[in-house]
């Protein structure tokens, strides 16, 4: 195509040379017949009738052409994406659309080699199942999680969605393993074979695609243990101020009796030997100190 197209240049640039300034040159002669053959982008790939189908599938059915082949392949390719579209709406969004095609192009050379045309079966059946077949067979050699897992994490989604469908509530754990007729700890363990199984990326925006502005990555919703929550923080730094302000406003005994239990981690029966009362009383100062920083501390929440 490409040796075509060239003679057609040098045809049409040497005849076209002397056009007079300002008249658009038009190809004639070789040149004119060339180019009329190369298809341009505004004019669209003539589509195959019924009878060049089947002519088309008893010339490779006889020669094995590989060409033949290719052009079966470029008619039934919207047959891949159709099938990949499909597959991939049960699919995570980390899923590639194009990869899905790719798998699905193996399956449908595989079906165009095996199809019999003598049989009573459209070849758009017979080719969607092995395409979905392909698709679905190099997800799961993709997958490191076991097939077993993955059975397990369907049967306990299910049993859970019957359980709050019947129940109108979130079903509790042991209402589950009822459910599912095994033991509690077997519930437990597959819970934490089920926490391998969903992975997301770190880099991943939630919430809205790439072109997003002001989108947060997972990463950005992790947090770092190892540094301070300045709300926090200032949250207990306030609480042990109002804290104090409350434990001064105590009377003398009380105050000794709060600081030695819970500063000094003494027994009530050793600070009722220390102040020189018995163990109920101190009981009973404790007590009256808790209810008055309660307060203390209610009401200064509420100013």
């Amino acid at each position: 195509m490409s040796t075509q197209l060239d003679t057609a240049y040098n045809v049409h640039t040497h005849r076209t040379s002397t056009a007079p300034e300002g008249v658009i040159p038009q190809p004639r002669g070789a040149a004119a017949e060339l180019l009329a053959e190369v298809p341009t982008q505004r004019t669209a790939a003539p589509s195959r009738t019924g009878e060049d189908i089947d002519a088309l599938w008893d010339e490779y059915k006889a020669t094995a052409a590989p060409q033949a082949r290719e052009r079966l392949i470029l008619h039934y390719a919207p047959l891949v994406n159709a099938v990949a579209g499909r597959v991939g709406m049960r699919l995570p969004s980390t899923v590639e659309q194009a990869d899905l095609v790719s798998y699905g192009m193996f399956g449908l050379i595989d079906a165009i080699e095996k199809y019999q045309t003598d049989r009573a079966v459209k070849f758009e059946s017979y080719a969607s199942s092995r395409i979905r077949g392909a698709i679905i067979d190099e997800l799961r050699a993709m997958d490191w999680v076991p097939r077993s897992v993955r059975t397990k994490a369907r049967s306990v989604d299910r049993a859970y969605a019957e359980l709050e469908a019947k129940l109108h509530r979130t079903p509790s754990e042991a209402e589950l393993a009822v459910h599912l007729e095994m033991p509690v700890e077997d519930l437990r363990a597959i819970y934490a074979q089920l926490s391998t199984v969903n992975v997301a990326a770190l880099d991943e925006l939630l919430g809205g695609g790439e072109d997003r502005p002001g989108g947060v990555s997972l990463v950005d919703t992790l947090g770092d243990e190892r540094s301070q929550d300045p709300a926090g923080s200032l949250e207990a730094a306030e609480t042990k101020f109002l804290l104090a302000r409350a434990i001064e406003c105590l009377g003398e005994r009380e105050r000794i009796v709060v600081v030695l239990y819970y500063y000094e981690g003494m027994t009530l029966a050793e600070i009722g030997r220390v102040l020189g009362v018995t163990e109920s009383r101190i009981s009973q100062m404790h007590t009256a100190a808790m209810v008055r920083l309660r307060t203390r501390l209610v009401d200064a929440e509420r100013v």
